[in-house]
């Protein structure tokens, strides 16, 4: 079933877990999540970034992501990830997002309470929450990593956008990382105990588990997918035989194994069963 952001998100303060968010790229993938969520019985988030809504793939992908949420029985929030600014935003919006996180996370920090706070005031005209960013969670290539969130920072943040949720910069990066990264979760603690909104971990993929766990202990609700996602089923791909010439059924295996990451993945963020 089709929820927006704040639904899945009280679930995960109620029950204390964290709601994993995967990326989608096309109907292979979104199959895979959508059947591991109702296998497990687990709310779950399904993404794609902002550069497939600029792009106008996501055109053609927002139609399978909201059929499928349809179909299952579990709650299924569909979320742009990483909004970059107004034209990715809208086409979000009119493409049946029930999620948005804008990320002005770039911008010093006035500019980017003021962006995000306007961003929140115009999707919640249509009913839908937003994801803020508030230290700049950069990529796995970059040689160093921005200043980690500060907590008087991040309650400023929140009380002044009324963002939904906030990801934060604890130690993650987007991508595969060289070495696995170190989280603050001190930080992650001090931030969520000084401040009433969800925290987000992005770079979720290579993040050792019990660093993800000890940071869902420690306040974070939302736990971002994306690098894996695209390793799980493309390494299927490469491996199934090219005799394969009905795409259908060549896809048959990369979907199972993009399942099997997502309920590897669930139940490490203690979301099964949580419907």
């Amino acid at each position: 079933m089709l929820v927006n952001l704040n639904e899945v998100l009280k679930i995960a303060e109620s029950k204390k877990f964290a709601v994993p968010a995967f990326n989608v790229y096309n109907m292979e993938t979104a199959m895979g999540i959508f059947q591991a969520a109702e296998e497990l019985r687990a709310p779950v988030i399904v993404q794609s970034y902002s550069r497939l809504f600029a792009s106008g793939a996501a055109f053609y992908l927002a139609p399978s992501v909201l059929k499928g949420a349809e179909k299952v029985s579990v709650p299924v929030c569909f979320h742009l990830d990483h909004g970059a600014g107004e034209m990715e935003v809208q086409r979000a919006l009119r493409y049946g997002c029930t999620g948005i996180m804008v990320d002005c996370s770039a911008l010093p920090l006035e500019e980017n309470i003021a962006a995000t706070k306007r961003y929140a005031e115009i999707c919640d005209y249509v009913g839908v929450p937003v994801e803020g960013e508030l230290g700049h969670i950069g990529t796995t290539k970059e040689s160093e990593m921005a200043e980690y969130t500060k907590v008087d920072e991040a309650v400023r943040f929140a009380a002044e956008t009324k963002v939904a949720a906030l990801a934060i910069l604890v130690g993650t990066a987007h991508g595969r990382y060289k070495k696995a990264p170190h989280v603050d979760v001190q930080r992650i603690a001090d931030i969520h105990a000084a401040t009433d909104t969800p925290l987000v971990l992005h770079g979720g993929s290579g993040i050792p588990d019990d660093q993800v766990r000890e940071s869902i202990q420690a306040g974070i609700r939302k736990v971002n997918f994306g690098t894996d996602i695209c390793y799980s089923f493309l390494d299927k791909v490469f491996e199934t035989s090219r005799d394969l010439v009905a795409v259908d059924i060549f896809m048959r295996d990369a979907i199972e194994n993009v399942k099997k990451f997502a309920m590897e993945k669930i139940r490490l963020l203690d979301a099964e069963g949580k419907v």
